[in-house]
């Protein structure tokens, strides 16, 4: 369904903004008392407020509120039409296009759950996606940068345009095909078909589940995280709320949105301020900073690696970035001197980084946009405080944090450094239809095992350390990969530093360090070995230097290296199977 653009507004020079605690009064101003709501009703009530506010931009066209809310609805007649019911599951494989955000609302309008699939899944993956989750429909690209996603049906489900996911799926009743780098599929349904009148919309239910998000896990299988429409927009509102967003911030990112970071602060957070958002596909960062000059971008979403491309480009791209007020660099290792970088480039920015994990429904600390610049250096932010959004009784925050000994659960004071433990109404209540890892995750008290290894200061300040399972034994003693890492990513030749074990007939475990080398230099193993050598205890030293391309480590959608492909890669590279 088409549009007519909309005039973009100019927005107000940086200059003029209030002060960070005025703008977090006039957000939670507009938000008290607390008004749960189902995600379409969300996008109902902001565009009666903003009807021709600009809400999604791209280079060729702008979608108001009053547009995306009308898309939405005749979308979610179309699912009606092709028999979607409340509570069953539709999977998207989308990329970061406008459908995704129209298609995500109409789900939600019909009271159905959608499923947004990891859009760099491969066959198996997807199929495992699709069965799991039980999806009765799939909205899928035809093809995205090398993959070819109908292929990949044909050898799960043959004749699926007529048959849906037949005995391979069966659950799976209607594949609509978005012609996205290709030409469709003749005789399947396509995206064009799902429009229509939807008639009366079901009563909303904001406690209901909105989405099934999988996880890409640092460590195994992926697991359906189930979040409900009132822990979204209640974690939304607080990245407005807590990173102070001023009236119609304009929000650039090319963070998938089938991932709780691109999702959840970019196209759900602009709602609260009836704001707009400006995705791209893939991210390119002299792109990211011609939008920024295009579209008077006021905010980035980005993880440290992209934070650095950005950067290095800004010094040979020539564009006006003077729109800029903020910038969330998290979901990654921060390398040193990068905040010192951002702040001496970008005069007068409001940085803040922060931490989170699917199953707590998105960011849960972040630093304050006025928080002194060792703040940033030091840790992953303060404990979000969500304001009328969260819950009294844990200083209004969605989610509250403990810190105990990993081996026996004893919780732990301030300052000690433990495996983090988190509990709220921001929290999950469980992976879907998975009742063992349910039960596994979560410790008698309610309290849900992130599997992150950290420490929370005296004043609410949580620093990340690694990863429980990504700790290993070398000769008996405990390692941790990040402080390898830290080690590493000082030497000059160094971009990216990633630390997994491999198995060792004398040692138990032994690390092995994949090295990202900075441009214009030459991976010499034995220096860093060396350099390691006179900075770390001798097991820490890893045992193997390995180099690989950027593009090669296998990240999460947040930016994390998933350790346990890298120690794969490791044996196979080493032969040590």
């Amino acid at each position: 369904m088409a549009f007519e653009s909309v005039h973009d507004p100019i927005m107000p020079d940086s200059a003029s903004l209030p002060s960070v605690a005025e703008r977090q009064a006039a957000t939670a101003r507009s938000f008290d008392p607390w008004r749960p709501l189902t995600l379409y009703e969300m996008l109902v009530d902001t565009a009666e407020r903003y009807p021709d506010r600009p809400y999604l931009i791209t280079d060729d066209r702008t979608w108001t509120y009053r547009q995306m809310a009308d898309w939405a609805a005749s979308i979610a007649g179309g699912l009606v039409k092709a028999g979607v019911l409340p509570r069953e599951h539709v999977a998207l494989v989308m990329a970061n296009y406008p459908a995704f955000a129209a298609l995500k609302f109409a789900v939600a309008a019909i009271g159905a759950v959608a499923v947004p699939v990891n859009i760099l899944n491969r066959r198996d993956e997807l199929a495992y996606v699709l069965r799991q989750s039980r999806a009765v429909m799939l909205v899928t690209m035809d093809r995205f940068r090398d993959l070819d996603y109908l292929e990949m049906l044909d050898e799960i489900a043959p004749e699926w345009e007529r048959n849906g996911g037949r005995t391979a799926l069966p659950d799976l009743r209607t594949v609509a095909v978005f012609p996205a780098e290709g030409d469709g599929r003749a005789g399947a349904t396509s995206f064009e078909d799902l429009h229509g009148f939807a008639g009366e919309l079901p009563d909303g239910d904001p406690a209901a589940a909105a989405d099934i998000i999988y996880t890409s896990g640092t460590t195994g299988s992926p697991k359906g995280v189930v979040l409900t429409h009132d822990m979204l927009l209640r974690a939304a509102f607080g990245s407005a709320y807590a990173r102070a967003f001023e009236d119609g911030r304009r929000i650039h990112f090319s963070l998938p949105m089938n991932h709780v970071y691109g999702y959840v602060e970019g196209l759900l957070a602009a709602l609260f301020v009836g704001g707009a958002i400006v995705p791209h596909l893939k991210f390119d960062p002299r792109a990211t900073l011609r939008a920024v000059e295009r579209h008077r971008v006021t905010d980035l979403l980005l993880i440290p690696t992209m934070t650095l491309a950005v950067l290095d480009a800004l010094v040979d791209t020539p564009v006006d970035t003077t729109s800029l007020k903020g910038m969330l660099s998290s979901g990654g290792r921060t390398p040193p001197g990068l905040w010192d970088r951002i702040l001496a480039t970008f005069n007068g920015i409001e940085i803040t980084t922060g931490y989170g994990m699917s199953e707590c429904t998105a960011s849960t600390t972040v630093t304050r946009p006025d928080d002194p610049t060792d703040r940033l250096q030091t840790t992953n932010g303060r404990l979000r405080d969500v304001g009328p959004a969260g819950d009294p009784a844990i200083g209004h925050r969605i989610v509250d944090y403990r810190v105990v000994d990993p081996q026996s659960g004893a919780v732990l004071p301030p300052g000690e450094v433990g495996e983090l433990m988190a509990r709220g109404p921001g929290v999950t209540a469980g992976y879907y239809d998975k009742p063992e890892a349910t039960a596994e995750a979560f410790d008698a008290e309610g309290w849900l095992h992130t599997g992150d290894l950290g420490r929370i200061d005296a004043d609410g300040y949580l620093s990340l350390v690694g990863r429980v399972k990504e700790s290993y034994r070398c000769g008996g003693e405990q390692v941790t990969p990040s402080e390898i890492e830290d080690v590493l990513m000082v030497h000059p030749s160094v971009l990216q530093a990633h630390v997994a074990p491999v198995p060792d007939d004398r040692m138990g475990e032994v690390g092995v360090a994949f090295v990202v080398v900075r441009a214009g230099q030459a991976l010499d193993p034995q220096a860093l070995i060396d350099w390691c050598a006179g900075r770390l205890a001798r097991f820490k030293v890893p045992r193997h230097i390995l180099p690989i391309g950027a593009e090669d480590v296998p990240l999460t959608p947040s930016g994390r290296p998933r350790k346990f492909l890298l120690s794969r890669m490791a044996i196979e590279r080493l032969d040590l199977s």
